[in-house]
């Protein structure tokens, strides 16, 4: 694969979750500006995943110290 891969997007698929060994996966398109390059699974433990989606939380909400307050 090539470096000048500039993004990934999630595929329209859900993730999916392994109940044996806990694995989540996320599809995502492997994209050159707005060309399609591949189709990947971007794998995760399960404590990964967790630690990912806390962190995504933490950026998506705002926090008190986040907010601005109005002069």
């Amino acid at each position: 694969m090539s470096a000048a891969i500039s993004h990934a997007s999630p595929e329209r698929a859900l993730p999916t979750t392994d109940l044996t060994t806990g694995e989540v996966r996320v599809p995502l398109r492997l994209l050159s500006i707005d060309r399609l390059l591949a189709v990947a699974p971007l794998v995760l433990s399960r404590r990964e995943a967790e630690l990912l989606r806390d962190r995504l939380a933490e950026l998506l909400l705002p926090t008190p110290h986040s907010v601005r307050t109005q002069p």
